[in-house]
């Protein structure tokens, strides 16, 4: 006769089983809960989010090499102001400070003269990309 003897743990063993496969079941479900968006509107949502931080950052360095061009401009600018000033007899020994921010030209220190003052802002108006002049020369009697 087979007699099988149960191990006087088993039904221990077995609720133990029982309550962690139910806790595993459970677990899982809450896992595989529904939301109210599924994953492809959770990927259309980040792409759409990565896609206006590429077009921020954009936006920001074009931006940014606007200013840059700008500052260059202004150099160049005031780089060729002077130069036509160092060209022209009664300016050129002057001290004449030039400056420009935004294509607009300002002229300080002094002038011999109020010819060459006047003389001053036609040169500068003169010069490629010069939006405008601003003179403050002062004229001084030598």
């Amino acid at each position: 006769m087979n007699t099988m003897q149960q191990h006087p743990r088993q039904p221990l063993l077995r609720t133990v089983g029982l309550v962690s496969a139910l806790a595993l079941t459970l677990g899982l479900a809450a896992c595989n809960r529904q939301t109210d968006t599924t994953v492809g509107q959770k990927m259309d949502s980040a792409m759409a989010k990565t896609e206006q931080a590429a077009a921020d950052t954009k936006q920001a360095a074009g931006n940014m090499v606007d200013k840059v061009e700008a500052k260059l401009d202004d150099a160049g600018i005031t780089a060729a102001v002077n130069t036509e000033l160092a060209k022209d007899p009664d300016l050129s020994a002057m001290k004449i400070n030039v400056d420009t921010k935004s294509s607009v030209v300002t002229l300080t220190g002094p002038a011999p003269s109020a010819d060459a003052k006047n003389r001053a802002t036609t040169i500068a108006q003169g010069v490629k990309g010069v939006a405008g002049v601003n003179n403050n020369l002062e004229v001084r009697a030598s």
